[in-house]
């Protein structure tokens, strides 16, 4: 049973699949829409050199890019990853993924989780949350055997690590909500689709 009660579908502008299980672990239906929007060109074009604000940007771009069926309720969300000043993106091979590990190991790094809603073309909400991750100093064979072990999923997520899942195995300290590390600020989300009264709970 579902605890959606707005007049039309709740629509997630994403194809992630832990974002898709936060929601529906929750007990909200929805519906699933990729947002076709290229990602890496809008940052490019914004200039905004700040993770959190380059997360929101996104969130607030995928929402919107779906929002164009009348009255739907369409959640955009986005996650960045800096260390200090850099920022990353997903891994594009096996071998960006190890580079990736090798920069984070022993180090600090922080994750900025964005998410929109928007109806109609306008923005009714946004949130971003930041989570802090210390991943454990790595040596070059527990890389080699993280990489074997997680397979094709390093290059899925932009860390190349997914902490649901083996990911976990790489860090010593995580500071944060577990919805912000999984890419969903889910608590601000429910806490605005309930004084929409779009919530059943």
């Amino acid at each position: 049973m579902s605890l959606w009660r707005g007049k039309y579908p709740l629509i997630i502008a994403s194809q992630s699949r832990a974002r898709q299980a936060l929601l529906a672990n929750a007990g909200i239906e929805f519906e699933a829409v990729a947002a076709e929007i290229d990602e890496r060109a809008v940052q490019q074009a914004s200039s905004l050199p700040a993770p959190g604000d380059i997360a929101a940007l996104l969130a607030r771009e995928k929402a919107l890019s779906v929002s164009t069926r009348p009255g739907n309720f369409v959640i955009g969300a986005d996650q960045t990853l800096a260390l200090g000043t850099r920022l990353f993106s997903k891994p594009g091979s096996r071998a960006q993924a190890a580079e990736q590990l090798r920069t984070l190991a022993g180090q600090s790094h922080e994750l900025h989780s964005a998410v929109a809603v928007a109806r109609d073309g306008k923005i009714l909400f946004e949130s971003a949350v930041i989570a802090r991750m210390t991943m454990r100093r790595l040596g070059e064979a527990e890389i080699e055997a993280y990489l074997n072990e997680a397979g094709a999923a390093v290059t899925s997520s932009v860390g190349a690590y997914q902490l649901e899942g083996l990911g976990v195995h790489l860090f010593e300290r995580v500071e944060g909500d577990h919805f912000t590390i999984l890419g969903l600020p889910l608590l601000p989300l429910l806490a605005f689709l309930r004084r929409e009264r779009l919530l059943g709970v």
